[in-house]
């Protein structure tokens, strides 16, 4: 679905990414994990086209497309979500306007507002309420729920349990389940090791933008060495 080959990112002439190589397969959630700083939201802004950074060489294909060079909104009618870090919501725009203003016009698109308030329920009671007048919690939700009305085929979701309350943590990790489990491809990024750990099929760890290590999310879970030496786990 997606694939990666050897993406080269620089901020100004720092080099950040180095040589990156990933495929997120459809229908599985893909964990990018890594201490802060190690170039993990650089290479989701490679990918959706997003300045700073400047991709100076390498290949980023989506169903065997090219995105290298396509602007974000040519990116997003690829049907790629983005769920940036911090929510970033509108705050002139109503919890219904979030929705709404993004639907997919595509007739055939599974998602609705309705069928959102039905995963969301707390959106639905918010529904004319402006995104800051959400709770963290809400904020993320309508997030997530924001790039669902795009009507996604992979979704890459950056940070999006950072500042949850562990019982709003445990509902997102449910409902990244089961959106995998629908058949969509998921990229995500996240600090939060055991949350990622437990909806991820497979794990990508990166060190000053570079893979040092691929396995199965399993294999990594046992694997108290690899997580003490890149991540700092003990």
């Amino acid at each position: 679905m997606l694939e990666i080959k050897d993406l080269n990112s620089y901020y100004g002439d720092a080099h950040i990414l180095r040589g990156v190589n990933m495929v997120v397969p459809k229908g599985k959630v893909v964990a990018l994990l890594g201490r802060n700083g190690m170039g993990k939201t650089t290479l989701i802004r490679s990918i959706m086209g997003l300045a700073p950074p400047r991709i100076a060489k390498g290949s980023i294909t989506y169903n065997g497309e090219e995105l290298v060079n396509l602007s974000p909104h040519q990116i997003a009618r690829k049907r790629i979500g983005f769920v940036p870090q911090g929510r970033r919501l509108f705050q002139s725009l109503t919890v219904a306007e979030h929705l709404t203003v993004f639907a997919s016009l595509s007739a055939s698109s599974p998602w609705s507002v309705q069928r959102i308030y039905e995963i969301f329920p707390r959106l639905s009671e918010r529904k004319t309420n402006l995104g800051t007048q959400l709770s963290g919690g809400e904020r993320q939700m309508l997030a997530v729920a924001r790039a669902l009305m795009t009507d996604p085929e992979l979704i890459l979701m950056d940070e999006p349990t950072e500042g949850l309350a562990p019982v709003m943590v445990q509902h997102l990790e449910e409902i990244i389940a089961d959106l995998a489990a629908t058949g969509l491809g998921i990229l995500l990024v996240e600090q939060n090791l055991y949350s990622a750990l437990s909806v991820a099929n497979e794990v990508y760890l990166m060190e000053t933008g570079l893979i040092v290590h691929h396995c199965e999310a399993h294999e990594l879970m046992n694997d108290k060495k690899t997580m003490q030496r890149f991540l700092g786990v003990r």
